[in-house]
């Protein structure tokens, strides 16, 4: 398989992770790809990292967006301009497992897949992996997906050639998980269960923003088209198999 994949990158001051990140990458053993940065007004020295690169890899592209807009909206530009059948998530302090690309998209192949997901390792900001695995289950349909989102942002790739272009919501969080339940309405997603992505646990991430993320899952669920009732039943489940994840 030699399709080109669109890596979808949004970038917001993210100068110590990033080079680490854009490495990642440049190492994958499938190499016919492209990386999509858009840059969400860093303030910091993302700008200058990210150069380095574009100068030096014609498969880098980087692209500055006129105003601060949200992880959802850096994306959905990226998808904008990707000319790959393949489109990739990579956030911009996440890493990937060399043989991520490869491995992923030949397990695509050969199960007759459109939209898959991996297992990924935790590591905190110094790169040391934490003993926590998010295991890849081996399917995922829409119903099952309301109850928990079971996929990483940074192990997901999707076929453009079945979805089309598909985008995410204009919201600031869960923008991917809205995403996730588009694509699921047409055909399940297949997991591969092996760690390739390694998702960073940054120190800021703390408990109260979590809890803020609850308003934005509330209104992916009633922008389903579900009431209020089943809304809340959907809701409270997510909260109690997330917790339950966390031990």
């Amino acid at each position: 398989m030699t399709n080109l994949v669109s890596i979808i990158t949004p970038v917001h001051n993210s100068e110590l992770f990033l080079e680490k990140c854009l490495q990642s990458v440049l190492s994958q053993t499938y190499s016919n790809w492209e990386h999509i940065l858009i840059d969400d007004c860093s303030t910091d020295n993302s700008f200058s990292i990210i150069m380095k690169y574009v100068q030096n890899d014609s498969r880098v592209n980087y692209v500055k967006l006129n105003k601060n807009s949200g992880a959802g909206i850096a994306r959905n530009k990226a998808i904008e301009l990707a000319k790959g059948r393949f489109i990739a998530f990579l956030d911009s302090d996440d890493l990937w497992h060399p043989t991520k690309l490869k491995k992923q998209l030949a397990f695509m192949e050969n199960n007759n897949c459109f939209f898959s997901f991996t297992s990924y390792s935790i590591i905190d900001e110094d790169g040391n992996e934490k003993p926590k695995v998010m295991s890849a289950i081996k399917e995922v349909t829409y119903n099952s997906a309301l109850y928990k989102n079971p996929i990483g942002c940074l192990t997901v790739i999707y076929d453009v050639d079945f979805y089309g272009k598909q985008y995410m919501p204009s919201i600031r969080k869960r923008q991917d998980f809205a995403l996730w339940l588009k694509l699921l309405k047409k055909a399940n997603a297949c997991g591969l269960n092996e760690v390739l992505s390694f998702y960073r646990d940054r120190k800021n991430s703390i408990s109260s923003s979590k809890i803020k993320l609850i308003k934005y899952e509330w209104k992916i669920y009633r922008e389903e088209g579900f009431n209020i009732m089943k809304s809340s039943f959907y809701l409270l489940s997510a909260i109690i198999l997330k917790m339950k994840s966390y031990f």
